[in-house]
């Protein structure tokens, strides 16, 4: 099939791929996984098991490209949702805590290690505060400021209507900002 996979929309090529199309499976696949795993790893904390969500997320997406409805969702948006799900079963076999030694040293081209290890610093105390919200509004905030999506797409996501996104996200960022305002030093925020 002659055409330039990287300009089609995902609905076009998840058909395309269900049609036969190998190109359209790779473009697809270069496409959504770096966000697919960026999802699950923010989720969970651990690279492993979020590759192992990924590969299942991704999975599960060409299994039902036959059968995909590109009116009844966007791709991106089901896939979060399954991802989401995926996560959820992962956090509730495991415990909610995340063990912070378990998680691994970041890769950086950082210009200092100070640098390197005050930005770690960052994450692992966001991933504790996110870790300690409710697993709801852990989710939407993290949908919301971590992978930017926008309030309708997470309620699609969530299972849910955007104004108890709305809510989970604002309780969210209340809740967060109690938890990390007390470290603003350690974590290197300076007042104004």
């Amino acid at each position: 099939m002659a055409h330039d996979a990287t300009n089609m929309t995902d609905a076009d090529l998840l058909a395309a791929f269900a049609a036969g199309d190998r190109d359209a499976a790779l473009t697809l696949t270069q496409r959504l996984t770096p966000r697919v795993m960026g999802q699950a790893f923010r989720m969970l904390g651990n690279r492993a098991q979020a590759e192992d969500v990924a590969q299942d997320a991704m999975m599960r997406l060409w299994k039902i490209a036959p059968d995909w409805d590109a009116d009844r969702a966007q791709v991106t948006t089901w896939l979060y949702r399954v991802v989401a799900n995926l996560c959820t079963d992962v956090l509730r076999k495991r415990g909610r805590g995340v063990a912070l030694d378990a998680i691994e040293e970041p890769s950086s081209d950082a210009p200092s290690v100070a640098q390197t290890l005050q930005t770690r610093a960052r994450e692992d105390a966001l991933r504790t505060a996110l870790a300690d919200l409710p697993e709801r509004q852990a989710q939407a905030v993290s949908l919301r400021h971590l992978e930017e999506l926008g309030n309708p797409q997470i309620a699609v996501i969530m299972d849910t209507n955007v104004r108890t996104v709305e809510s989970l996200i604002a309780r969210g960022k209340r809740a967060l900002i109690a938890r990390l305002s007390g470290r603003k030093s350690e974590l290197g925020y300076e007042d104004d």
